[in-house]
């Protein structure tokens, strides 16, 4: 499937529905979340095609078969269950509410507003609230490095977790919007540069790199186009965005975090320190101001949500022309 009036629209009611109901906890307390599902095959993955006595080579090779198996094992049943659906009256709305458990407009804002309101009782609070967010060390972590912490993972997860799989469901649909979290899944799990995963995540990194090149270009430009709502400027963002996007560690991160910093007037990213180990990086916007709080936590989220709109009367407009 590519770019159709019907996905576009079965898009965008995916889109109400995750802003109005989000990830609601009693049901995924009471039944595995699909990602859940995706993440027990790419451990079992891992376990089985990551042998410690293979050679690099060998490993590189096994993780290429494992990120086929994993789009395979994805995308296919993803495709039986649109087809099913879309044959039942009303079969739409039930696939919109699919696509919508993949979409986490709502909990990115909830998990980040978390971190703003846990301010009000302390720091120690907040710092265990950006710890579910971010993988840096809390406890070494003042004030204003908790906001950035925050403030820099909604941005990401901005474009990760809303826009790209919007852009993958939009071209392909279902199939494409699971077989995206699945390269993105396994990219959180096993595409980093530790010893065991060095060659048997490079597949799954290259893949999810591919995967977020444009999404983190559309999210960047949504975030810079939100500017205004925070009191900040558009061409200042675009033009932070662009400066300084490459800087960044990764290839598609720098475009959404740079227009967050650009479009809030802060310094984002710099030094910081991880459970790995410290990681010294360059200030994206580096003349803005770093000594952020939790005002522009507040500030961050109205600029997210401006962007979501935005992304969504763009897919409308976008379905209206192909009528």
């Amino acid at each position: 499937m590519l770019v159709s009036t019907d996905a576009l629209l079965v898009l965008c009611l995916a889109l109400v529905l995750d802003a109005a109901i989000g990830d609601p906890d009693w049901l995924w307390r009471r039944w595995p979340h699909p990602v859940a599902w995706l993440g027990a095959l790419i451990g079992w993955c891992d376990r089985v095609l990551n042998r410690d006595s293979w050679s690099g080579h060998t490993r590189r090779a096994a993780g290429v078969a494992a990120a086929v198996l994993l789009i395979a094992a994805s995308a296919l049943p993803a495709l039986a269950v649109e087809r099913c659906l879309r044959a039942l009256p009303a079969g739409d709305v039930l696939v919109a509410l699919i696509a919508s458990v993949f979409l986490a407009q709502r909990s990115l804002h909830e998990h980040v507003r978390r971190v703003g309101d846990a301010f009000e009782h302390g720091l120690p609070d907040a710092r265990r609230a950006v710890s579910m967010i971010v993988g840096r060390d809390p406890d070494r972590l003042d004030e204003a490095g908790v906001a950035r912490a925050a403030i820099e993972s909604s941005a990401e997860n901005f474009s990760d977790g809303v826009v790209a799989p919007a852009f993958w469901f939009a071209l392909f649909g279902l199939p494409g919007l699971v077989a995206y979290k699945a390269v993105n899944t396994a990219d959180s799990m096993i595409g980093h540069l530790s010893v065991r995963h060095r060659d048997f995540g490079w597949a799954a990194a290259r893949l999810d790199d591919l995967m977020n090149l444009f999404p983190a270009r559309i999210a960047g430009a949504l975030i810079a186009l939100g500017a205004a709502v925070a009191g900040g400027s558009p061409p200042r963002a675009f033009a932070v965005m662009l400066r300084d996007s490459g800087i960044h560690r990764s290839p598609n991160a720098g475009w959404p975090e740079a227009a967050m910093a650009g479009a809030l007037g802060l310094a984002l990213g710099g030094p910081r320190l991880y459970a790995a180990g410290p990681v010294d990086e360059p200030f994206l916007n580096a003349e803005g101001r770093r000594d952020s709080g939790s005002g522009d936590i507040g500030r961050a989220l109205r600029v997210l949500v401006a962007a979501a709109l935005l992304q969504g009367l763009a897919y409308v407009a976008l379905a209206l022309m192909l009528l």
